[in-house]
């Protein structure tokens, strides 16, 4: 990470919408969450504001999101976060930053889903929904929805870490999900929408099932499997075959194989940044760990 050398604070805030969008100027303001992009900010009741914070790509992120979820949205079964202004550029702050509507809810990797129907026909709505052909033009995602097998050195990196760390029990069951997943056909489709984050961060719960998906930074085109870890990820044991059921149209043989690999990504991401926060390692989530722990061990039962 590369942290802004300008400190985010509530003072600063209220000074760009002073400055650009001073209608909100007086609104309460609340720190949410920090990302591995942005920080948010909860503004009043129903808004937020999002500023760029560890990353140079941020900007660009804000910019797309600004640019292509207010279309998107009104089409998704679950709430996201719509933007409604984007800040420019200016010399108290000299990066974009945006204001969104606030989806409530708990991050899935707090407050998991427990209802697995509910949750499973959730997700299988909010992706038939998103899984749509792109127009001319649509991003191209930051290694998101391209082949697999372009994030085979990053998975045999992250597997030697988790092994090394004694974190995978059975390394050789990983690595046959991976090879399975790598060996599976290309993606011939057309180029879809995809979120292309959707770890459990991004996934927010109610009662048991999932009310809302945030963070479409990553939003871009390509093949769904990489959407499509999701059940592996997010759903509770025994829900995946469900999920399948009812996203349309049925995903082929070869792209769910290559969805068990995208979700061993995302798994052993999960786990080394879940041991990072659990030893107070700089980056380290602890709520990160169980949820991957978990989607690895059915990944490996799904296989055998």
């Amino acid at each position: 990470m590369s942290h802004t050398e300008i400190e985010i604070t509530v003072e600063l805030i209220r000074d760009l919408l002073r400055d650009q969008h001073p209608d909100l100027a007086d609104h309460l303001l609340r720190f949410g969450a920090r990302g591995w992009d942005s920080q948010m900010w909860r503004l009043g009741d129903d808004l937020a504001v999002r500023l760029p914070w560890a990353t140079q790509s941020a900007d660009a992120l804000l910019r797309k999101e600004h640019a292509w979820l207010p279309a998107l949205a009104p089409h998704l079964p679950l709430p996201v976060p719509v933007p409604q202004h984007l800040g420019e550029p200016s010399e108290r702050f000299p990066r974009p930053w945006i204001v969104t509507t606030w989806v409530p809810g708990e991050p899935a990797d707090r407050a998991p889903a427990t209802r697995a129907e509910e949750a499973a026909d959730a997700l299988a709505a909010f992706l038939t929904a998103l899984h749509r052909p792109a127009p001319e033009g649509a991003p191209v995602g930051r290694g998101r929805g391209g082949p697999l097998a372009d994030h085979a050195e990053g998975f045999a990196e992250q597997l030697a870490s988790a092994t090394g760390l004694g974190l995978i029990p059975d390394p050789d069951a990983v690595h046959a999900v991976w090879e399975d997943a790598v060996a599976a056909p290309e993606w011939a489709g057309p180029a879809l929408w995809l979120h292309g984050d959707l770890h459990p961060a991004n996934v927010l719960t109610a009662d048991g099932t999932f009310c809302g998906v945030i963070d479409f930074g990553d939003l871009c085109v390509g093949d769904p499997a990489c959407d499509l870890a999701a059940p592996w990820i997010l759903l509770p044991d025994g829900a995946a075959d469900r999920f399948h059921g009812a996203y349309q149209p049925a995903a082929d043989a070869a792209t769910l194989r290559r969805a068990r690999g995208w979700a061993v990504l995302r798994a052993l991401g999960g786990i080394l940044i879940g041991d990072a926060g659990v030893h107070g390692r700089p980056g380290g989530k602890p709520t990160w760990g169980p949820p991957a722990h978990a989607s690895l061990r059915r990944l490996i039962a799904t296989a055998r």
